[in-house]
């Protein structure tokens, strides 16, 4: 099977549907790639108990009347064929080559977990890891919950759990009380996001929320018992039935990686237009450096317009500036402390796909070492997990990703490399 497109898009979340609206009122013909079921990704992902929101079921109105736009649910990039072919893995359809014009990388971003004692335990999960599946119909009424990491997104899964029922024993952010003090002041820059704030938070007084807190050890016999808590010089055990852990988000970079796109601080850099360092590739959203919802819409909608070669209105300019404010006053406030960055023991298990001790990791010099040496990254998750904490503790970056970027059915990639072959 194959397919030509003026622009392709990877990635269905708020940046891609934003960058698919706005190429395809232009005009041209477009084809967003996603590897989810549903569009709206980790931010307004659907599941049998939360619908759609309004600005979600918006701009999916107005996809769904562009005459030459495709959408291709649950897809997987598994390589590039060349500059401008990507070749797709389908749920159904099978393999697919897929020519483009000009491709918006929109792929958003991963949860930070830090390993510590205990975290493969079952009942260990990321924060937005447990909004995910909570959002997907998993039970969580009646269970309680120790929620820690650091950033808005605890308050976010904060106010998920509760919705679902959970009883929230306690939340952990590692920022200091006067960094926290300092955000929330800062808020008033942006009046949305205090009104969301206040809107998350609401009949939550009471809920321990404990800053200048970390976990340390995740205790029980065969799933999640209790959490060992360091809180200033103190430790507290806590008794619980899940532990939900994320230290901020991590850009999603492989694919820019695999086109050569320069990469700056662990995002996509891009220019003013949004533009990557490789010819004909454009970037959005958290890929290009973590800044929210708002920030990644109108990236988004500033990387289609550009792309499809229309003028970028003034507004979405002034707009984009005021978000990246927004999100510089969050890294500030909401930056890893030394006792988040604290090494666990060397006997902790730092990969939980391949089961490598903290130890053999950091014997190493370099994250390839590592691998070679460990299997470490080498498991399912490719080192998706593994290697941000590894990142994070030595400061190694992560190699460029090989094809298949992700697992790849031996058909679907035979299929779609015949039709590319064939077009040569």
């Amino acid at each position: 099977m194959k397919a030509n497109y003026d622009i392709v898009i990877v990635g269905a979340g708020p940046a891609g549907l934003a960058a698919a609206s706005a190429a395809a009122a232009a005009g041209v013909r477009v084809a967003l790639v996603d590897d989810n079921a549903r569009p709206g990704g980790q931010i307004w992902r659907q599941g049998p108990a939360t619908a759609a929101p309004r600005a979600l079921r918006d701009t999916l109105s107005q996809l769904s009347g562009a005459p030459d736009f495709t959408h291709y649910p649950g897809a997987r990039v598994s390589a590039f064929a060349g500059p401008r072919e990507v070749i797709v893995d389908l749920p159904i359809e099978g393999g697919v080559s897929i020519s483009f014009g000009e491709l918006i990388i929109c792929t958003g971003a991963r949860e930070r977990m830090l390993p510590f004692s205990g975290w493969e335990l079952p009942g260990v999960t990321g924060a937005g890891g447990l909004q995910a599946l909570i959002k997907g119909g998993m039970p969580v009424h009646g269970e309680r919950v120790v929620l820690a990491g650091s950033g808005p997104l605890l308050i976010a899964a904060l106010a998920t759990a509760r919705a679902a029922g959970a009883h929230i024993v306690a939340v952990l952010e590692q920022a200091p009380r006067r960094a926290l003090m300092q955000f929330a002041l800062s808020l008033a820059a942006t009046p949305s996001k205090a009104w969301q704030a206040a809107r998350l938070t609401r009949g939550f007084l009471g809920t321990p929320y404990w800053p200048d807190s970390v976990v340390r050890q995740a205790l029980g016999s065969g799933r999640v018992e209790a959490a060992v808590v360091r809180r200033g010089a103190n430790e507290v055990t806590l008794a619980c039935d899940r532990i939900a852990c994320g230290y901020g988000l991590v850009p999603n970079v492989s694919l820019a990686q695999a086109l050569d796109c320069a990469i700056g601080d662990g995002s996509i850099e891009v220019d003013d237009l949004q533009r990557t360092s490789t010819a004909g590739v454009w970037a959005a959203g958290e890929c290009t450096g973590i800044g929210g919802m708002e920030l990644a819409r109108v990236e988004g909608e500033i990387a289609g317009l550009a792309a499809c070669g229309a003028p970028i209105p003034e507004r979405l300019v002034r707009e984009r500036d005021r978000w990246r404010r927004f999100a510089h006053r969050v890294a500030r406030s909401f930056a890893l402390g030394a006792r988040a960055r604290e090494r666990p023991s060397a006997d902790t298990v730092l990969c939980r796909c391949e089961d490598v001790p903290f130890g053999e990791v950091a014997s190493h010099a370099t994250w390839r070492d590592a691998k070679l040496h460990t299997r470490c990254g080498m498991g399912p998750c490719q080192g998706r997990i593994c290697g941000a904490a590894a990142q994070t503790y030595f400061g190694w970056d992560a190699a460029a990703p090989r094809p298949p970027f992700g697992p790849t059915r031996i058909g679907a990639w035979l299929e779609a490399r015949q039709e590319s072959d064939a077009r040569l």
